[in-house]
């Protein structure tokens, strides 16, 4: 089965690197397209969703960002199964912060190029990284980020408003994440001690999770 791995924000497809899937799973990484100014997420969503074949079955799973991305698909076109990883599905459930922030229009207020500021703090302290070879392979990541593309999405998780939680969906979360957290959220799968990076970290348990959901899928 064809299943479509949608990264998360400021990254790409290394951050799947480690992640072992069954042999059945075809893997088709995503790539992101630039935005159109003021563009929704959930209209940016729809355009991103043109890179998918409908003809055949497929799963749908997506990190951080990219899991809001993979909501608003799963809304519009039919996939067996869409998971979710350290990320959220209802507006509600983004950290209140976030949402006062972007009543505010303070991201109006930073340059692009700022926002791809990292140290070894922000790293260990909010990514949740542990390994220098960790904070090497973020510190890469976050360095080819598009700045421009970066601002952008962040002001469309700023502004996302969705009630809508698609059938067939499953959403694993961390813990110890400092990024995306919610009381209001019941992930289907919790990592103990998973950070914002687990999907590296604790790639072992999360492959096997995702495995099951995928080969297990099907349409009531």
């Amino acid at each position: 089965m064809n299943a479509y791995f949608i990264s998360g924000l400021g990254a790409d497809k290394r951050i799947f690197s480690k992640l072992k899937l069954n042999e059945k799973i075809n893997i088709i990484h995503i790539d992101w397209i630039d935005p159109v100014k003021n563009e929704s997420l959930a209209a940016y969503a729809r355009r991103l969703s043109k890179m998918i074949d409908q003809s055949q079955p497929f799963a749908l799973i997506g990190v951080s960002f990219g899991g809001m991305i993979a909501v608003e698909i799963a809304k519009v076109l039919n996939p067996l199964t869409t998971i979710i990883i350290s990320s959220t599905m209802l507006s509600t459930h983004l950290p209140a912060i976030y949402r006062l922030a972007g009543k505010l229009g303070l991201l109006k207020l930073i340059p692009a190029k700022l926002l791809k500021s990292s140290n070894k703090f922000t790293q260990n302290y909010y990514f949740g990284t542990r390994s220098s070879s960790e904070e090497t392979l973020l510190g890469k990541i976050i360095k080819d980020t598009d700045p421009y593309l970066l601002k952008w999405a962040i002001g469309s998780i700023l502004s996302w408003e969705n009630k809508v939680k698609p059938e067939r969906i499953f959403h694993i979360h961390g813990t110890n994440d400092k990024i995306l957290y919610s009381k209001k959220s019941k992930p289907d799968f919790v990592i103990q001690r998973g950070t914002h990076f687990m999907v590296y970290q604790n790639a072992r348990e999360i492959s096997e999770i995702i495995n099951e959901m995928i080969l297990n899928s099907k349409i009531n």
